[in-house]
């Protein structure tokens, strides 16, 4: 999760390929976003006016794909960060298993892998008491929403996107399946379904969330407002206009075998990632085979040794340290001194995670009372919002 725009749409033509096309780095400015730490209830009134009713809490949603191993840039990246945001938001995490099949798959995998991936969740900290934790395909409106905003998608806007063109041409061209060019267009509908206030998006999901963005605008512009009012509608914007919420800086991990590289479940070597389960030999052979330099000392901020600013930035994250501590704790250390003490690090870390995730997958009860309960309260939202885009499409109401 990960696995839409900007204004003006309705004065001027769309052009994505200027605006969108971004490989990464900074998150363009017309794109608004908030960090972490921003406000989490909208405005209330002063004190010497009338009471008002409570704030609501502003809205999360998220989710991750069930394809391969969770690993640790999807922890650092994603989910732990979720641990806090349910506490500031109203927030939906789900497993996004319809995303899952843009590639060929394994089919038998898809539904272990998908209560695997819901175990994980709850095992790192997500609380089914603050958050709905759900499956994406079991909540139909997803589907249903996707349909109807493709109507008002101009393909143009599909054939620009980076990700589509680069995953097309590693899977060649002629096997790629339509659902490859159109899991953006579902990616907006996961998102548009709840009002979303905020997304939380990396360097290589603003394009997504850009064209969320438009998608909404252009909706809300051919149907909202007094069109729907005149169809029997409340009026006003179907969607809301989603934001991004950025993670904490140095939440983004790199590959253990190419510093330059994301961490991904696609890499073709499993030594280039930790995954959350991975037993603790596992975790000690492959940092101590992981790419190095032959450099002096440790640093974070030489842009000629990505490696060990990965492999730094994932100890400060992991121990909770700051900047200045690592800094202080590991510049004199060498390769094998450091490596030693990140190994340490991760297997304690990741230890009670792995417990408690053993402990939830003995309970299938319980995961699937969780799975339901998440499901039937991200409904309610979803079939509102989608009844309202059917009324404000025209359809014949059921």
């Amino acid at each position: 999760m990960s696995r839409a725009l900007l204004s003006h749409i309705l004065h001027r033509p769309p052009l994505l390929a200027s605006r969108s096309g971004i490989r990464g780095g900074a998150i363009p400015s017309s794109l608004r976003a908030l960090r972490l730490n921003c406000s989490a209830v909208e405005a209330t009134n002063t004190a010497d006016e009338s009471p008002a009713p409570p704030a609501r809490k502003k809205r999360v949603v998220s989710g991750v794909q069930p394809t391969g191993m969770v690993h640790l840039g999807n922890y650092l990246g994603a989910i732990k960060n979720w641990v806090a945001l349910q506490d500031l938001y109203e927030t939906f995490f789900f497993i996004v298993d319809l995303h899952a099949i843009t590639l060929p798959y394994e089919a038998p995998q898809l539904s272990k892998a998908t209560r695997s991936t819901a175990a994980i969740y709850l095992a790192c900290g997500i609380d089914s008491s603050k958050a709905s934790i759900f499956v994406q395909s079991h909540v139909h409106a997803h589907i249903e929403l996707m349909w109807l905003l493709s109507s008002s998608t101009p393909i143009g806007w599909l054939n620009k996107m980076i990700q589509f063109k680069e995953k097309s041409r590693k899977a060649g061209n002629e096997n790629v399946g339509v659902a490859l060019l159109t899991y953006p267009v579902l990616m907006a509908s996961d998102i548009l379904l709840y009002q979303s206030d905020l997304v939380p998006v990396g360097e290589d999901q603003t394009q997504h969330l850009e064209l969320t963005r438009e998608i909404s605008e252009r909706v809300n512009n051919l149907y909202g407002g007094r069109k729907w009012k005149k169809l029997g509608g409340r009026g006003g914007s179907l969607f809301k206009v989603p934001e991004a919420l950025i993670p904490p800086a140095g939440a983004r991990v790199m590959s253990l075998t190419d510093g330059l590289s994301k961490m991904s479940k696609s890499a073709p070597s499993d030594l280039s990632r930790i995954n959350l389960l991975d037993p603790k030999d596992v975790i000690v052979n492959k940092i101590k085979r992981c790419k190095t330099d032959s450099l002096p000392g440790l640093e974070f901020d030489n842009p000629e040794r990505p490696e060990c600013k990965n492999l730094l930035s994932v100890y400060q994250i992991i121990t909770g340290k700051t900047k200045e501590e690592v800094v202080s704790e590991c510049q004199d250390m060498n390769w094998g001194t450091f490596k030693a003490t990140l190994t340490d690090a991760l297997i304690d870390h990741l230890h009670p995670i792995q417990v408690r995730y053993e402990e939830i997958m003995a309970d299938p009860g319980y995961l699937d009372s969780v799975l339901l309960d998440g499901a039937g309260k991200a409904s309610e939202i979803a079939d509102a919002t989608l009844s309202n885009v059917y009324q404000a499409m025209g359809f014949l109401r059921r």
